[in-house]
């Protein structure tokens, strides 16, 4: 019985292998696309951004003005270098702390957003731990020997 589990354990790995880096795509692609969205509604209506900022949110240790720069400008540009895997690891993580930051600061947020936050904080962890993977310019600039994506 423990050599069939061994068998079908290693069946699924070669099946599932050459999908890891089309995985670290999509969840690389997944959270940019959202934050990068979300950005471009702050910038878009800017009034409406100062307003929640300012009225709203509740970020910790910075004055509502910093805030909303900082937070809008996180919003498109982290995204960025996320999409296309260019400093994937430690943008990711500024991004993940950026999104705990978001929970914390909107308490409304609770209610109907909770559990996206918590995919998209585990989708970036994901970038954090294992990388961008091949299919990235963190994988075109890195001194390591190049690979195919089925090896």
């Amino acid at each position: 019985m423990l050599s069939f589990i061994k068998q079908i354990d290693g069946l699924a790995q070669r099946i599932t292998e050459p999908l890891i880096p089309l995985l670290l795509l999509f969840t690389r692609l997944w959270v940019a696309w959202v934050f990068f969205k979300s950005g471009m509604v702050k910038y878009s209506s800017w009034d409406s951004t100062l307003y929640l900022f300012e009225y709203e949110y509740q970020v910790p240790l910075l004055p509502w003005q910093l805030a909303a720069y900082m937070g809008t400008a996180a919003e498109l540009i982290l995204p960025v270098f996320l999409a296309l895997g260019l400093f994937t690891r430690p943008m990711a993580l500024v991004l993940f702390v950026f999104n705990i930051i978001a929970v914390v600061s909107y308490p409304l947020l609770w209610e109907k957003g909770f559990f996206d936050h918590q995919l998209w904080g585990m989708m970036m962890l994901v970038n954090v731990f294992w990388g961008a993977g091949l299919i990235s310019v963190d994988r075109l600039i890195s001194n390591e020997p190049k690979q195919s994506l089925l090896e």
